[in-house]
């Protein structure tokens, strides 16, 4: 103890006499902690900001509560199990707290990249990677006020500038949206100057031209998310959508080696155990003799049958129920999908002109896609026999039906947007079972426990958490 003392104050003189004998160069130098640089090329960041976008924010706890309020899945375990009861989670401002910050950091980052490929940044011209960054701005941007609402945003992203960010209306934002994204193709069709970003880019390999069709491709999608708000502007989603993908090989996937890196869904699985097996979707499969039954749903490992939960009344057990069988490591998360963008332009044909061959098309391109998704072929007597006579009597329920079963389930944040975009529209497609639903479907997501317990504005709008019950989003027919 006493040799410890001495060495702690000779330190003192010693740095002092060290320091006397350094230039101011070479002071500041040694306060440069190179572990830990100040200022990183956007090539680096992107790769950071590509693969959170995808694993902890679209494959996040957005993606597995969302999985429970579509039915996809029944939670039957601790968190999973009371957003299935309806108990505290769904109303919590915890509950999806950390995805909340990383949604965030990553707008954040994304300023970042936009500030410094733009005018007066140090990377100016670098107009292929501004318009990337343009594009996930938005994309992550769409996802935050889709779940949550008015959010902050023009006063946010300003560490030690502003503490308490007001928020947003929905609408102003959405109004950025398609800003953000009709700037990002501009400048993704500009010369650049900068090299392209090769193995940086998670998703396309630097391909420009596909990182536009994504962009028209959301574009696609969030017209047709405010249908509701712009009398449904349906030329323009088959326009977007035409613009977009061409196949599955076109699509924004996110891709896990099964070792080093494992999907969401399989990760929660390991790492939880917290879903079974949806009653309320097998019973939409039974019911129109769809193949893919055997192929979503397996027996919990050394179990015989598949044992389905009962939606909203399962037991809090776990390794009983059956579970996913697409779920594996390596299963993809979908930013946007090619079997989306054809069920787009399905309901797009059929709102303008009912069941016409356009519709007819793109629904049996998007079934074809969406069955390839699991490994399975669309067979033809199921599209003969149960999905076209559907199609005839009613074709946008039918085209909706099938995209909410395409979603299953990495893909459950777009079946809850649909959800409640349609029953904005009058077309209560989707019949959910869960019985606590008649008074407690959860119209969006809560705000993030860390603002909500620092910034007055949002502790304001969030109140006791009830709302999410009561308050719909702007673009589904509430006010915020």
């Amino acid at each position: 103890m006493k040799m410890n003392t001495i060495i702690k104050y000779l330190a003192v003189p010693v740095l002092l006499l060290i320091m006397a004998g350094c230039s101011k160069d070479k002071l500041e130098e040694i306060n440069v902690n190179k572990n830990n640089p100040l200022d990183v090329p956007s090539r680096l960041l992107i790769t950071d900001v590509i693969t959170k976008t995808a694993f902890s924010i679209t494959g996040s706890d957005f993606a597995f509560y969302a999985s429970v309020y579509t039915e996809h899945n029944v939670g039957i375990y601790n968190q999973m199990y009371n957003a299935e009861i309806r108990s505290a989670e769904p109303a919590l401002a915890t509950t999806y707290n950390n995805t909340w910050g990383s949604v965030y950091e990553t707008l954040y980052n994304l300023k970042i990249i936009i500030n410094k490929t733009s005018e007066g940044g140090d990377e100016v011209g670098n107009y292929h990677t501004l318009g990337i960054a343009q594009v996930l701005t938005a994309y992550n941007l769409a996802i935050l006020t889709d779940l949550m609402g008015d959010v902050p945003y023009t006063e946010a992203l300003q560490p030690g500038v502003i503490f308490q960010p007001t928020l947003d209306k929905q609408e102003a934002l959405y109004t950025e949206i398609f800003r953000l994204l009709d700037e990002g193709i501009a400048n993704m069709g500009k010369e650049t100057t900068a090299a392209g970003l090769g193995t940086q880019d998670f998703l396309y390999g630097g391909n420009i031209g596909k990182w536009t069709q994504f962009a028209y491709g959301l574009k696609a999608r969030y017209t047709a998310r405010l249908a509701f708000r712009n009398g449904g502007k349906w030329d323009d989603v088959i326009a977007f959508a035409n613009q977009s993908f061409t196949s599955a090989a076109d699509e924004a996937k996110f891709v896990y080696n099964g070792s080093s890196t494992n999907s969401p869904f399989y990760t929660f699985f390991i790492d939880r155990d917290y879903f079974g097996a949806s009653t309320s979707l097998h019973n939409k499969l039974t019911q129109r003799n769809d193949p893919r039954d055997g192929v979503f749903f397996v027996p919990y490992s050394g179990s015989g049958d598949v044992v389905f939960a009962p939606n909203g009344t399962p037991s809090q057990v776990q390794g009983y129920y059956g579970i996913s069988g697409i779920m594996s490591p390596t299963a993809p998360t979908y930013l946007l999908s090619y079997h989306e963008l054809e069920f787009l332009k399905a309901e797009a044909y059929a709102r303008n002109n009912g069941a016409s061959a356009d519709a007819e098309a793109a629904l049996e391109k998007g079934l074809t896609a969406a069955f390839a998704k699991v490994g399975m072929e669309l067979d033809s007597t199921y599209w003969v026999d149960e999905v076209l006579p559907l199609f005839n009597a009613d074709p946008v329920k039918e085209i909706m039906v099938q995209k909410y079963i395409s979603f299953f389930e990495s893909e459950a944040v777009e079946a809850y947007n649909d959800i409640r975009r349609l029953r904005a529209l009058g077309n209560d497609f989707i019949t959910l079972e869960n019985p606590n639903n008649a008074t407690q479907f959860p119209q969006r997501f809560t705000y993030g426990a860390d603002d909500v317990t620092t910034n007055l504005n949002i502790a304001d709008a969030y109140g006791n958490g009830s709302y999410v019950y009561t308050e719909k989003v702007w673009w589904a027919g509430g006010t915020r």
